[in-house]
């Protein structure tokens, strides 16, 4: 399993949107917007995780920098906090 990390998406994304997104990839694990614990809003930025390690390079590579709704999409490998 790869964890994907998503950033640069408008802030009124949903969680079946961002996964609506990636579903054409491959299998979607989970796709979940990091939200404010205090206020629910979007922090700007989500993690998708894809149980095929090739499909998820797959969805990296098609969907970085492909625009959604005006913004470009930032899709990296997400990297543990240290």
């Amino acid at each position: 399993m790869k964890t994907l990390y998503v950033g640069n998406f408008p802030f009124s994304m949903t969680d079946p949107e961002l996964q609506s997104i990636f579903e054409p990839y491959g299998t979607i694990e989970t796709a979940q917007i990091v939200r404010n614990p205090k206020t629910g809003r979007s922090r700007g930025f989500a993690l998708v995780a894809m149980t095929n390690d090739i499909e998820a390079e797959k969805a990296m590579a098609e969907l970085n920098g492909k625009e959604s709704r005006g913004r470009a999409l930032t899709v990296n490998e997400a990297r543990p906090p240290k």
